[in-house]
């Protein structure tokens, strides 16, 4: 995507954003391949209207992967220590708060959306990270929940990421990971890899599954043009979410 192109969309002032300003965001994160080091500057730079983006774009993720979260978990939500991965704003933390958890820890790969998750005063930490070239910073074996959310895809955090997210969390606990059912060559190859991995890490013992869920309308499709799709279920991407007990042993 041209450079200029996606420096528009994120100069326009929020009383003349565009559908077309922000789904030229959202596409630039999609189908880049660009260095991890850059993708940091753009989520930076978007920070401070990146929900009311994601609003527009009717991006239902944090709520549903909260509520699937939420149904399975069988401790007290306000003693869980959560480690939010990929945790941008803050708006997972923030749906989980409402359904019971108090404790956060969080990482991500942009300064900018770690200031946004500190003003919601939710998080006791806050460290920066990316995803793949820098390990997890976050000690092993302590969290009752590790989450993430939206960043399992072609282009951002690499398949390998599963392992770092399981070792985190504590013997007993919950791994919740959600992400969007991207289309394309890259991403089919990326969800057989990652199913693979998934499975792997079974077999070898390191958790067992809770569940998974298919769900539609994750999030509009973000192309820039639209008009000529004939079945309006092809607007929007569905997703997928999966949740994992560590094994006590």
């Amino acid at each position: 995507m041209p450079l200029q192109v996606r420096s528009r969309a994120l100069n326009m002032s929020d009383c003349n954003r565009t559908m077309e300003d922000v789904k030229t965001l959202f596409q630039s994160t999609w189908i880049n391949r660009e260095d991890p080091r850059d993708k940091r500057k753009l989520y930076d730079a978007w920070a401070d209207t990146y929900e009311q983006d994601c609003t527009m774009m009717n991006y239902r993720a944090p709520q549903l992967a909260a509520d699937f979260l939420s149904e399975h978990f069988s401790g007290n939500p306000e003693e869980a220590l959560v480690l939010d991965v990929a945790c941008g704003s803050g708006w997972v933390a923030k749906k989980m708060a409402e359904l019971g958890f108090k404790n956060f820890e969080g990482v991500d790969g942009s300064q900018g959306m770690l200031d946004l998750a500190a003003k919601t005063g939710l998080y006791k930490d806050l460290r920066l990270a990316l995803l793949g070239p820098e390990p997890l910073p976050a000690q092993p074996g302590v969290f009752d929940v590790v989450i993430l959310v939206g960043a399992l895809y072609a282009g951002s955090a690499p398949v390998s990421v599963v392992r770092e997210l399981c070792n985190a969390a504590k013997p007993g606990g919950f791994i919740c990971m959600m992400r969007a059912n991207h289309r394309g060559e890259l991403n089919a190859k990326y969800t057989e890899d990652l199913k693979r991995e998934l499975q792997l890490m079974e077999e070898e013992g390191l958790w067992t599954p809770v569940g998974t869920k298919q769900v539609d309308r994750y999030i509009e499709f973000p192309l820039l043009d639209t008009k000529g799709a004939e079945d309006p279920q092809d607007l929007f991407v569905d997703g997928t979410v999966y949740l994992y007990k560590k094994s006590i042993v």
